[in-house]
């Protein structure tokens, strides 16, 4: 079996079950490369459905991605739930890395490792999808020479993804799904027979940190600048990544977030912090206040412990508004109104 020198890397999540299918028959029938496509889906989502789906629509061979499987043309390797699937050279790798922006398995891990393994031989597709996933890895397809395709938001359900995409990256073709199959016919037809461009050695390096699931501190001081941030899942000090076209943060274990999930999750950590402190001023009030009706006769007593039960009370009002205020900010009203 030869070596395949060109792939595919799909990327979808808010209405990309569809639109993964669309893209899939509108392809060729016969490709001299591989496809592989992420879903962005919950940790017990049923992947072969997905590859039922789109077999009904194509010709080319869909399966799941398995581990250190070789990578065969003429095929559409479906990520599996809950792994990160990577490819190298010939083959594909599942990895139970942490969580990268949230997800795994995630679109900027499969689009990195086409960076850095496959460069101007990697052509990246973004499809509908919330928020700015996807971003980052188009980026390092980019810059490690390889070419972008962007679904056209006015036509994708949910636009956030390609939005992000087009604003952040230098994209080579926006288009509706419909065209993405005659795009692609023309875009191989121009590739080079062999790489031309060097890759960035933060593609690699990330690339590289995913596989082994951790990264080195001197890793982190080459990709990275240290930050005054702590990661929201394990503690750990986060840097900043010097060269993305987005803001983006990793730990030292592997956790990855763009600008706007960290300040999401902050958020989650300081309503989660607020509700524990109504909590215990609930219960530290309701003692005060039968310690008082059960000691109305001591001098002194009623008085001082009803105060403070009332003082309390005005705290906790006072914590309550800042929920209402917190949660307006992000979209929520947390239950209350």
């Amino acid at each position: 079996m030869s070596e395949i020198k060109s792939i595919v890397v799909v990327g979808a999540s808010a209405g990309g079950f569809h639109a993964i299918g669309e893209l899939i028959s509108n392809m060729p029938q016969k490709l001299d490369l591989a496809v592989f496509v992420v879903l962005h889906m919950g940790r017990n989502s049923m992947a072969d459905v997905l590859v039922q789906y789109i077999q009904k629509k194509t010709a080319l061979t869909c399966e799941l991605a398995e581990n250190n499987k070789p990578i065969q043309s003429g095929h559409v390797y479906v990520a599996p739930p809950d792994i990160q699937t990577v490819v190298k050279k010939g083959t594909m790798r599942l990895i139970k890395g942490p969580h990268e922006n949230r997800w795994r398995p995630s679109i900027d891990v499969l689009f990195r490792s086409a960076a850095a393994y496959y460069d101007s031989h990697a052509i990246g597709i973004v499809l509908t999808g919330l928020l700015d996933d996807g971003t980052s890895g188009m980026a390092a397809i980019k810059r490690s020479g390889g070419k972008c395709i962007v679904q056209e938001p006015l036509e994708a359900e949910f636009a956030d993804m390609p939005i992000n995409v087009l604003n952040n990256v230098e994209v080579d073709h926006r288009v509706p799904i419909a065209d993405m199959g005659y795009v692609l016919q023309d875009i191989l037809s121009k590739m080079p027979a062999d790489s031309l461009h060097e890759i960035p050695e933060d593609v690699r390096i990330e690339a590289e940190i995913t596989e082994r699931r951790m990264s080195s501190m001197e890793e982190l001081e080459k990709i990275g600048t240290r930050s005054n941030y702590s990661c929201p899942d394990c503690g750990g000090g986060l840097y900043e990544i010097k060269n993305d076209v987005i803001t983006r943060f990793r730990c030292y274990t592997g956790h990855v977030y763009t600008g706007n999930l960290l300040l999401e999750k902050q958020s989650e950590g300081l309503e989660d912090s607020i509700w524990v402190s109504i909590r215990m001023l609930e219960e530290r009030k309701n003692l005060l206040m039968r310690m008082a009706n059960q000691n109305g006769n001591e001098v002194g007593g009623e008085g001082s412990k009803k105060e403070k039960a009332r003082e309390l009370g005005e705290h906790i009002e006072r914590l309550k508004s800042l929920l209402v205020s917190i949660n307006k900010n992000s979209g929520t009203t947390g239950g209350y109104e």
